[in-house]
């Protein structure tokens, strides 16, 4: 079984399209549609990695990483955004995201954002690891 990916949005058919594609690359692949979703999953599935889109009803991405990093320093969680927003990438990089993904009409350069930020997971873990 590969690496346990959560792809969190609240765009089914984003969530879909990405799901299908991790998969058919050898991800394990687990979604949720909003914050509240998203922590429950982090809880009971214990992801590798975390995909997590920044403006979800509810919850939003930035107060999701928030809650997940009271809960665990180390998981990798890359925020996926369409909108680029400096404030927001800042606030974001406070929170200790591992990285960002912004989403584009280019689906190729999407998933190659998202099998890079699966790449980035594994050494961001390994680097938490070495400075414990």
């Amino acid at each position: 079984m590969g690496k346990k990916i959560l792809v969190v949005d609240d765009e089914p058919d984003f969530v879909e399209m990405i799901k299908l594609r991790l998969e058919s690359s050898g991800y394990d692949v687990i979604t949720a549609s909003d914050g509240k979703g998203a922590l429950e999953k982090i809880k009971d599935e214990k992801p590798d990695a975390v995909l997590l889109d920044i403006m979800m009803p509810g919850l939003n991405g930035l107060q999701v990483l928030k809650k997940i990093r009271k809960r665990d320093k180390n998981l990798p969680v890359f925020i996926v955004t369409a909108f680029s927003n400096e404030e927001r990438f800042n606030l974001a990089e406070k929170l200790d995201a591992s990285g960002f993904i912004v989403k584009t009409n280019d689906l190729k350069e999407e998933l190659a954002n998202i099998f890079s930020a699966s790449r980035m997971a594994d050494k961001y873990k390994g680097a938490k690891k070495r400075d414990k």
